[in-house]
């Protein structure tokens, strides 16, 4: 299989929270619902232990190169999806062709639009560059019409994913990928011409939005499912997928200096894979920016031994934060009593 996924069924709905794990504090925790079921899990981009916090730059586009594929998105634009949707899906387009190496020998690009009809906007031959793809998405309109996904995934077969097309010839191995984008119900069926196509050698991935039909989602995928089903509750965060695209089509990150492209910490820059954080030198302390560092005091140093040692440094700040609430509400307490106080006084 290509293009693999880890937890790609994931709804975006929270806004990001922190966690603490073993003294580490990791800024990236996403809910992530399974296929089957309500129960959720954590996943927390690790980071390495230290006085600092990891930032975390995904794949960078510019940086790595991805697997050769022949790629091909298949866009719902019926009536349902509205003008300022469109253009989301779009933005999303081109973000994903800025993490790929677009060219002949590298990854090419056809895009199919549908609604009730099917539109070849462009065939995996027709460009060879980031900005002629890009540029090509930017000419889209909707159909405004119809759901007929399975006739967009009948047509990709038999005219976008040949040699004639521009798709390479089975001997040199190259992935086949389509990624399906619908936030309705389609009105023909798709389980039997998505099995079709999978036989081929296509891997399908199906992006579900808003009103999209998750049994029909399912029945188009490639297997596993839990790799291959994205849920999404609005084009407004659809982007968001672009990260977890790039992580499976990116290359590995071995020797990639996160701190060479330049960084904004005070004394120390630590690479942690695609990621880096900040350090300071020894008899200074990291500050709440995680960037900057402030020579460490007799009391903070006599403080940082007795501290709870699997406290991380969410926690702490979390409780202080808690402390000087809860003095700033006893303070406003004692401020109010002193008045109901002084108005009893008055009356009596």
């Amino acid at each position: 299989m290509h293009a693999r996924f880890t937890s790609a069924y994931i709804q975006l709905r929270k806004p990001e929270t922190t966690a603490c794990i073993l003294g580490t504090y990791g800024p990236y925790l996403r809910n992530h619902n399974q296929l089957y079921g309500d129960r959720q899990r954590s996943h927390v981009t690790p980071n390495m232990p230290g006085h600092g916090n990891s930032i975390n730059f995904g794949a960078p586009a510019e940086l790595c190169k991805s697997r050769p594929l022949d790629l091909v998105f298949i866009i719902d634009s019926s009536r349902s999806v509205r003008p300022a949707e469109f253009e989301k899906v779009k933005i999303f387009l081109s973000e994903m062709v800025d993490s790929l190496d677009i060219g002949s020998d590298a990854t090419r690009v056809a895009l199919v639009n549908y609604a009730s009809t099917v539109n070849i906007e462009f065939l995996l031959k027709k460009y060879f560059s980031k900005a002629e793809v890009k540029q090509a998405f930017s000419r889209i309109d909707p159909l405004s019409t119809g759901t007929m996904t399975g006739q967009a995934i009948k047509t990709t077969i038999e005219q976008v994913f040949t040699e004639i097309a521009g798709a390479r010839p089975l001997k040199k191995n190259i992935g086949k990928v389509a990624i399906i984008v619908t936030d309705g119900r389609p009105q023909d069926k798709v389980e039997e011409v998505a099995a079709a196509a999978r036989a081929s050698g296509i891997e399908i991935y199906a992006v579900g939005v808003d009103r999209a039909d998750m049994r029909s989602l399912k029945q188009m995928a490639s297997q596993p499912l839990e790799d291959h089903v994205f849920y999404v509750e609005t084009y407004g965060v659809i982007e968001k997928l672009t990260s977890k695209f790039r992580e499976t089509l990116c290359a590995d990150f071995a020797g990639f200096d996160a701190c060479a492209l330049g960084h904004n910490c005070q004394h120390i820059c630590v690479n942690n894979n695609a990621s880096y954080f900040c350090k300071c030198r020894e008899g200074y302390v990291i500050n709440s920016d995680k960037k900057t560092c402030s020579k460490q005091t007799n009391e903070e140093a006599r403080g940082d031994l007795t501290e709870n040692a699997c406290m991380c440094e969410a926690q702490i700040a979390f409780q202080r934060k808690v402390h000087d609430s809860i003095q700033t509400l006893t303070s406003r307490l004692d401020d109010i009593s002193y008045r109901v106080q002084q108005l009893d006084l008055h009356r009596g």
